[in-house]
């Protein structure tokens, strides 16, 4: 068995199913659910670049004992669909590409008559870090099923992450990307068709990889896109932002280093807040 399969917690694996979904797309996904009985919410969630989706499995444990499920996905070439290849800086369009198509193809699947309705689709939540944040912000901008969103030590304005001007904070990307490709596949680029639900952001702002100075770019165009859907203010609300001005993490970008269990149950909290989770809603049984 490949390790990181057996390194679940316990109480996680006696709920969690390692299924693929999509027919002929054959995506490879960890399913968590409170009980398998009845309707529950769920997170779609999408690790980042290198990484695999039993990646922080605390993280799925945490939704699961607050009666959330989860559905991670491996990203386009990693985890259980592992291409040395598509490890490299240089393929992260590619796998921006295909993550984003992807999205509607696994919806379809946990929500179909396979999974017995056990997956609410009326309570479905989107999250991801880094590239898997990417993707889920660029999918945002479309039309979609989705009911809040979490992204953690993402960017939504790639042009600013991949191509910095002026006084921008960074160094220019290490690999050379198209500006058309990214154009395509930049939150901030498509946000006319941006519908406002509930979005929590999470961020170092000493973060080394995606420095906070380009993400808190797209956090603004957001509210102001807001705004002008709503002709009022108080929609700022809508978008939850908590930083830190550093948290020890590797490169100040893979995870919250001693503010870990902090970002945790804020996400938690947050995802249960607007999935209709009050604090009477502990899973039945498991």
């Amino acid at each position: 068995m490949i390790e990181r399969f057996t390194k679940l917690p316990r109480a996680l694996a006696e709920q969690a199913k390692t299924v693929r979904l999509g027919g002929a797309a054959d995506i490879p996904a960890l399913l968590v659910h409170p009980n398998w009985r009845a309707p529950a919410p769920c997170v779609i969630w999408l690790h980042g670049r290198t990484a695999h989706k039993e990646l922080d499995s605390g993280r799925y444990l945490r939704w699961m004992r607050a009666g959330i499920g989860a559905c991670a996905i491996d990203l386009p070439g990693h985890g259980e669909r592992f291409d040395q290849d598509a490890q490299s800086p240089e393929r992260t369009l590619d796998t921006l590409e295909q993550l984003i198509s992807e999205i509607d193809v696994v919806v379809s699947a946990i929500t179909s008559p396979e999974f017995a309705g056990v997956f609410d689709p009326r309570r479905l939540a989107l999250g991801g870090m880094s590239a898997g944040g990417m993707g889920a912000l660029r999918r945002l901008c479309d039309e979609h099923p989705f009911v809040c969103a979490a992204i953690e030590g993402s960017c939504g304005s790639l042009g600013d992450l991949y191509f910095p001007q002026g006084d921008a904070p960074g160094a220019p990307w290490s690999v050379s990307h198209d500006p058309e490709r990214v154009a395509a596949l930049d939150p901030i680029k498509h946000l006319a068709s941006w519908r406002p639900i509930p979005l929590l952001i999470l961020h170092s702002e000493s973060d080394q990889m995606v420095p906070w100075q380009a993400q808190r770019k797209f956090v603004e165009a957001v509210r102001e896109r807001s705004r002008t859907l709503s002709g009022e203010d108080l929609v700022e609300d809508l978008v939850e932002v908590t930083t830190w001005p550093e948290t020890g993490a590797p490169s100040e970008h893979l995870g919250f280093g001693r503010y870990a269990n902090d970002a945790k149950n804020i996400q938690t909290e947050f995802l249960g807040r607007h999935l209709g989770m009050g604090e009477s809603s502990a899973p039945d049984g498991g």
